[in-house]
């Protein structure tokens, strides 16, 4: 029987920083089967860096966060782009301050139409208790008529109802 192959795991850095892992495969094979080539060293690039503690996290920074060239303060260049960025920003302060208005209106509506739900569950549920109660009252009163006479329990015929006024 042979016995699986082995792999010795090597992590070493190249001269960009990246993280590589070396490894050499080692086979046992059998006193009775020939012997299996050895695999030469393989590299793997990961894309973490050697070093994770370094400063940045080895994450480029977002353009937005780079630095501009800056612009003279009293270029009419300047004075465009920031007038154009105040304009932005107060349509955007509008809209956030529209839609929280919008937001609340909904809120109020659907408060009042809770309120209106409610009223008519309570008005449903005592139609409905009093409808029931009628309903029992009334079997009940018909189970009472429809009871059969004692007479009829020992065998005999129940005797018609019959008026002997006549």
């Amino acid at each position: 029987m042979s016995r699986p192959s082995q792999r010795k795991l090597t992590h070493a850095a190249d001269h960009n920083g990246v993280s590589v892992i070396q490894s050499q495969a080692h086979t046992a094979a059998s006193p009775s089967s020939p012997p299996a080539p050895v695999a030469g060293l393989q590299q793997v690039p990961q894309l973490v860096p050697a070093n994770p503690s370094s400063a940045g996290g080895g994450k480029a920074s977002p353009p937005s966060k780079m630095k501009k060239p800056s612009a003279d303060k009293d270029s009419d260049e300047y004075r465009q782009r920031r007038e154009r960025n105040n304009l932005a920003v107060k349509k955007s302060r509008m809209r956030s301050k529209q839609k929280a208005l919008d937001t609340q209106q909904r809120v109020n509506e659907l408060k009042e139409e809770n309120e209106r739900l409610e009223a008519k569950i309570k008005l449903l549920s005592k139609e409905l208790s009093v409808l029931k109660d009628l309903f029992l009252e009334h079997a009940h009163n018909l189970a009472d008529n429809v009871q059969p006479p004692p007479a009829a329990a020992e065998g005999a015929s129940p005797a018609p109802n019959s008026s002997t006024g006549q």
